[in-house]
């Protein structure tokens, strides 16, 4: 539990509740890995649309929670991810589960350019402009009718295999994925990083007084989202087995996962894992209300917002102290050689 010691003082950096929880984590986990053995198919499509909503929800934590960057266009990289695994997959011979990263690492670096345009705006400008990119690439897949154009295409890379070795492995890799994603944030922010990101969330202009290059990490972090937000995309039609521009370039998803995050708490890692479940649970009870379903998404997002205003897991956190994932570095006095 201690990082450091100072004198008289004790810096501790975990709690024994996170320790609990690091050890249940790990069971579940593995538990969870042997569900394809004995579990439903249906459990491990539910889980895989779990899983890419938690994603591209964590990802745009790290981006606007942490890195004070609210972006509306993220589905971009989303849908980029998509597309070239599916072009990979049908074109090239690629196994699907190698495009799924191979499509993350192709959203990644298309990130570095559009960022050269993104970053150009600030504030409410650099939101709308963020969507404005989504749209261009949305519109610019529509017009390529090797893919389908408007309508969509296919995957047909996983044409004769098995549907439970093409389930199975879509939900391994779901579960993989998952673990990685909470496992790197939750050592990035922990580390001198994730403090000089912090610091440029709360004051830019303070924190590159300080000496940190406030450009090259925002960068980082801007391209690290994309590789998430094109991660959890490629994972999802891999899932779907069918793309079109209209779905996977769709404002929903960042809508969605604003809605994700704001519910479950904004800056902590815990909100984005409520905010998935509490969504997934919403789309399954209510989805078929149409219009009604999306003002209530709205309605409840209000509501949550006025009344717990750091979201649900923030206010739990705040209240009475629960921590699953601490970054925070605290201090506390040392009795024992205090005493001494």
């Amino acid at each position: 539990m201690t990082e450091a010691t100072l004198p008289g003082f004790q810096v501790l950096r975990q709690t024994r509740a996170s320790q609990s929880f690091a050890v249940v984590g790990a069971v579940l986990v593995i538990a969870a890995a042997s569900l394809p053995f004995w579990g439903e198919s249906s459990w491990m499509r539910e889980f895989v649309e779990i899983a890419c909503y938690f994603i591209f929800a964590m990802m745009w934590n790290l981006l606007a929670g942490y890195g004070g960057m609210v972006s509306i266009g993220q589905q971009a990289f989303f849908g980029f991810g998509g597309y070239v695994m599916l072009m990979l997959g049908n074109f090239w011979g690629v196994n699907p589960f190698v495009g799924i990263v191979l499509g993350a690492l192709a959203s990644a670096l298309i990130a570095i350019p559009v960022s050269r345009l993104a970053f150009r705006l600030q504030g409410g400008y650099f939101a709308i402009g963020t969507w404005v990119i989504a749209e261009v690439f949305r519109l610019s897949f529509s017009n390529i009718s090797a893919v389908g154009g408007g309508s969509g295409t296919t995957l047909t890379a996983l044409r004769g295999i098995s549907k439970f070795t093409r389930e199975s492995t879509t939900y391994w890799m779901a579960l993989v994925c998952v673990v990685l994603v909470v496992v790197l944030v939750y050592l990035f922010l922990r580390s001198k990083r994730g403090l000089a990101l912090l610091a440029i969330r709360d004051n830019e202009v303070a924190a590159k007084s300080q000496g940190i290059d406030v450009g090259r990490m925002k960068l980082a972090v801007y391209i690290v989202a994309a590789f998430g937000a094109g991660l959890a995309g490629a994972l999802y039609f891999v899932g779907n087995l069918r793309i079109s521009p209209n779905a996977a370039f769709s404002v929903n998803w960042t809508a969605f996962a604003i809605f994700m995050v704001m519910i479950g708490g904004l800056g902590c890692i815990e909100g984005p894992i409520i905010g998935a479940m509490l969504f997934w649970a919403l789309n399954k009870c209510f989805a078929d209300y149409g219009s009604w379903y999306l003002m209530g998404l709205g309605l409840l997002a209000i509501v949550v917002t006025i009344q717990f205003k750091q979201g649900l897991w923030g206010y739990a956190q705040q209240r009475w102290g629960w921590s699953l994932f601490p970054t925070a570095r605290q201090l506390k006095l040392d009795v024992a050689n205090t005493r001494r």
